[in-house]
């Protein structure tokens, strides 16, 4: 049988043998949903030359037995993972170093005879570039981001808490057709906006607040991302500059964006403009993250990346600006990266909104 994700195995094979790896064992939640289609949760894979297991539990015995291109063993009672591997005749075993415990590490070096190789990013590899329905996947969680955004512009006023802003996001989503969040939902005003990463308290939205909304969601797996900074009431000339600032620097670096730059070069085009606008110091955190099973996955845009961004990689472009004790401000697209540019899966508008 073939589909889309045997043709994911095969070239897994191709890389496990520039590797030296006779077999791979698979346990990180995306990397196992990439090659099933499913949830990956409480499942591995293990992978050879000419054969490709799901190992699993009860709970999960009726989906792993719906993919037909994999062998199924079912843990049980007298049955576990390695009751398995110890059966196999395999004599390099390959294993995802950022993916397996310490525990589980030392267990398998306990008891199995293979040589165990640990090795990083063969999987992560094949998912930075999206194919088709990967993209469409992307495309509708990112509009199920949109319509909260929408909706989540009539609910706020003063009065209203960070905490609860954050829940209506999360519901207009669900309502949306969200099948879950990609990530914890970031609701912050005032001067909890100026931390990049705030978590949502009780404090209410105030008049003169900028409220920062960095949220996503899951659709089919898949993750999206956005981030919109709006203000209460009104805004000091202050927050305007900086909003201007950080306007310009999101939309050039939209104009400007296209396979074949590296990443540190993206990075760069909103950075400069920040920079040279004088609050350098205050931008600390990357431009943007490739996306897609997980919400962080790479390559980046950042002063540490030098990898080339090539086409149908997927990308957040998200520069901000952080005044401690004042304010912050984050605009976050995401886009599909083509030669010429981008294609914008994002569609919310990106100028100053004052409600």
């Amino acid at each position: 049988m073939t589909n889309k994700y045997t043709e994911r195995i095969n070239k897994l094979r191709t890389l496990m043998t520039e590797n030296g790896l006779e077999a791979f064992y698979i346990c990180q939640v995306n990397n196992v949903s990439y090659y099933t289609g499913k949830h990956g949760n409480d499942c591995s894979l293990y992978i050879t030359q000419d054969e490709a297991w799901i190992i699993t539990d009860f709970r999960y015995e009726e989906m792993a037995q719906s993919l037909s291109w994999l062998q199924f063993y079912e843990t049980a009672l007298g049955r576990s993972l390695l009751d398995f591997l110890k059966s196999r005749k395999e004599k390099i075993l390959g294993i995802e170093r950022n993916g397996l415990s310490l525990d589980m590490y030392f267990r398998f070096k306990e008891e199995l005879t293979a040589e165990l190789k640990p090795v990083i990013g063969l999987t992560e590899k094949l998912r930075q570039i999206k194919d088709p329905e990967e993209l469409e996947n992307i495309a509708r969680a990112e509009a199920i981001g949109d319509a909260a955004f929408t909706h989540i512009l009539k609910y706020l006023k003063p009065g209203v808490t960070e905490k609860e802003v954050a829940a209506e996001i999360e519901y207009a989503m669900r309502q949306n057709g969200a099948d879950g969040l990609s990530f914890t939902t970031i609701a912050v005003s005032g001067k909890n906006s100026s931390s990049p990463h705030g978590v949502p308290t009780d404090k209410k939205l105030e008049n003169g607040d900028f409220v920062t909304m960095d949220y996503g969601c899951l659709y089919n797996l898949y993750c999206s991302d956005m981030t919109r900074t709006v203000a209460i009431g009104n805004a000091t000339d202050e927050m305007k500059k900086v909003y201007d600032i950080v306007y310009k620097a999101q939309t050039t670096a939209c104009e400007r964006i296209k396979a074949g730059i590296t990443g540190k070069e993206g990075d760069s085009i909103a950075r400069d403009i920040i920079a040279e606008a004088g609050y350098g110091d205050r931008f600390g955190h990357s431009l943007g993250h490739s996306l897609g099973l997980f919400i962080h996955e790479s390559p980046n845009y950042s002063q540490r990346c030098e990898d080339i961004i090539e086409e149908n990689m997927v990308l957040s472009i998200e520069p901000g600006i952080y005044l401690p004790g004042k304010f912050g401000v984050r605009i976050e697209d995401i886009a599909i990266v083509k030669k010429d540019g981008i294609v914008n899966l994002t569609h919310s508008p990106k100028e100053l909104i004052i409600i």
